[in-house]
C-alpha cells in the first residue's frame, strides 16, 4: 500500500508540478509517510515551503478531546497553525485572509470510514473555501482503513434536517469511500469552481488497515488502534446516549456501559440477536474522565472476532436498544448541544433521522431496529459507484 503522500515523495516531478507556489497544509498526527515521517517534515525536506498549516478537530497535534475548541499556534519551524475547530461553526472553514496567502492547499488527513468522523467534512469545507478564494487543492489521499467494498456499506443516508458537522452531506454511516473520493464527489455535485487534484493511494479495496503492513498512527485521541476504528461506525452512536462511549478507559468505543447496566444480561441479550462477527464480554469498569467519571459501571467490551462479517452499526444499535430496555428510567438520549447543534437530539444527527431513537424509546425489538436502521434504502448504494467514477476525473 502507498498513500498519496508516499507517491508524491517518490516522484519529485509530480510533486513539484502539483505543489509549486505558496503552499498550505491541512494535516494531523496520522499524516505520515511509510517511514512515519510527518508530512510537514517530509515535504519541507523535499523543498516545499509551507507558508501556513491548518489543523482539524482535535488539533494539528491531535491533543484535544472531542468537541473541545482548539486555538491557533506555531509549529516547530515557526509556521503559523490555524485551527479549524473552535467555539463557533464559522471556525470550521479556513478564513479568506489566510487563503489569500496561498496558491495551493494540500490536504492529507487519515479518515476512519464513518460519516460522523469529522475530517472528511473539514476537507470538504476547506475545498469550498478554496473555490471561493481561487486556491488550488491537492488531496494526498489515504485508504479507508475499513476497506472500500460496497458489501461493507451500513447505515442510511441522513435526512436534510439532520445535516451537521457529523454529517454535512448524504452518505451511509459506513461509507467505504476515501477522503479524496468524497472531495471529488462534492466538487462535481456542487459544481465547485476549484482546481482539485487527488493523488490516489495504491491499495486493495478489499483489505482493512491490518493488511497494510505499516503501523497504526492514531488520528485522534480516542482512536488508538485499528480495533477502535472497526467498531467506531457503531460505537460513535453511544455519544447520542448517556451510556459511556469508553472515553476515560483504555479501550474507547469497545467498552460501554453505565452504573445501572447489568453487563451479564446485556452480553446474553446481544448474543441472542445472532448478529455476526463479535463477542460481547461482560465486565466492570470505572472511567477516569468523561461520562460517569469515577463511577463503577457495568457493561461489556465488544470483541470483534470476524472483521468481514461484523456489522458495527447494527451491533451497537441493538446494544443501545437492549440497554434502554434494561432500565428505561435510567437510560437517556443526549439532548444537550452536540457538534454545534442545539435543537436536534444527537442520536438523530448520528443515525440521520429520528426513527432509531423513537423505536428504541417505544421498546421495540432491538434486532428489528438494528436491521432496519443499518440497511441502506434502495438506490442509496449507487452513490459509491458514481463517486468513484467522479474521482477518476481529478486523480493523478
Amino acid at each position: 500500500m502507498r498513500t498519496g503522500l508516499d507517491r508524491v515523495l517518490g516522484a519529485p516531478p509530480l510533486m513539484h508540478t502539483l505543489l509549486e507556489g505558496r503552499v498550505g497544509l491541512l494535516a494531523h498526527p496520522a499524516s505520515v509517510a511509510s517511514d512515519l515521517t510527518h508530512a510537514a517534515v517530509a515535504l519541507r525536506a523535499a523543498g516545499v515551503r509551507l507558508e501556513l498549516i491548518f489543523g482539524p478537530e482535535h488539533g494539528y497535534g491531535g491533543e484535544a478531546q472531542d468537541m473541545i475548541g482548539v486555538g491557533d499556534a506555531r509549529d516547530p519551524e515557526g509556521a503559523p497553525i490555524r485551527s479549524l475547530y473552535g467555539a463557533h461553526i464559522s471556525d470550521l472553514s479556513p478564513g479568506a485572509a489566510d487563503l489569500a496567502a496561498l496558491d495551493v492547499l494540500v490536504i492529507d488527513l487519515q479518515d476512519i470510514g464513518s460519516r460522523y468522523y469529522t475530517f472528511i467534512w473539514t476537507a470538504v469545507l476547506a475545498m469550498r473555501a478554496c473555490a471561493a478564494a481561487g486556491v488550488r487543492v491537492v488531496v494526498l489521499d489515504r485508504p479507508n482503513p475499513l476497506g472500500g467494498l460496497e458489501s461493507s456499506l451500513e447505515g442510511r443516508f441522513l435526512e436534510p434536517r439532520c445535516r451537521s458537522f457529523v454529517g454535512l452531506e448524504p452518505l451511509p454511516i459506513r461509507h467505504s469511500m476515501t477522503l479524496g473520493e468524497i472531495c471529488a464527489w462534492r466538487r462535481e455535485v456542487e459544481a465547485l469552481d476549484v482546481d482539485l487534484r487527488v493523488v490516489a493511494s495504491e491499495w486493495d479495496r478489499g483489505q482493512l488497515a491490518g493488511a497494510w503492513g505499516r503501523p497504526w498512527v492514531l488520528p485522534s485521541p480516542n482512536m488508538p488502534t485499528l480495533d477502535t476504528a472497526i467498531v467506531y461506525p457503531g460505537g460513535c452512536l453511544l455519544e447520542g446516549t448517556n451510556l459511556s462511549d469508553g472515553r476515560g478507559t483504555t479501550r474507547p468505543f469497545e467498552i460501554t456501559g453505565a452504573p445501572w447496566v447489568d453487563g451479564r444480561r446485556l452480553a446474553r441479550d446481544l448474543a441472542a440477536t445472532g448478529l455476526p462477527g463479535f463477542v460481547a464480554r461482560p465486565m466492570m469498569f470505572q472511567p477516569t474522565f468523561h461520562k460517569h467519571a469515577g463511577a463503577l459501571c457495568g457493561g461489556v467490551q465488544v470483541h470483534v472476532t470476524d472483521q468481514a462479517s461484523f456489522r458495527p452499526v447494527a451491533t451497537y444499535l441493538a446494544l443501545i436498544a437492549h440497554a434502554h430496555h434494561q432500565a428505561p428510567g435510567d437510560f437517556a438520549f443526549r439532548t444537550e448541544r452536540y457538534e454545534f447543534v442545539d435543537d436536534i437530539p444527537a442520536l438523530d444527527l448520528l443515525t440521520g433521522d429520528a426513527e432509531a431513537r423513537l423505536r428504541i424509546a417505544a421498546g421495540e425489538s432491538p434486532l428489528a431496529i438494528a436491521t432496519a436502521i443499518s440497511t441502506l434504502r434502495p438506490g442509496e448504494a449507487d452513490l459509491l459507484t458514481a463517486s468513484r467514477a467522479l474521482s477518476l476525473a481529478c486523480a493523478c
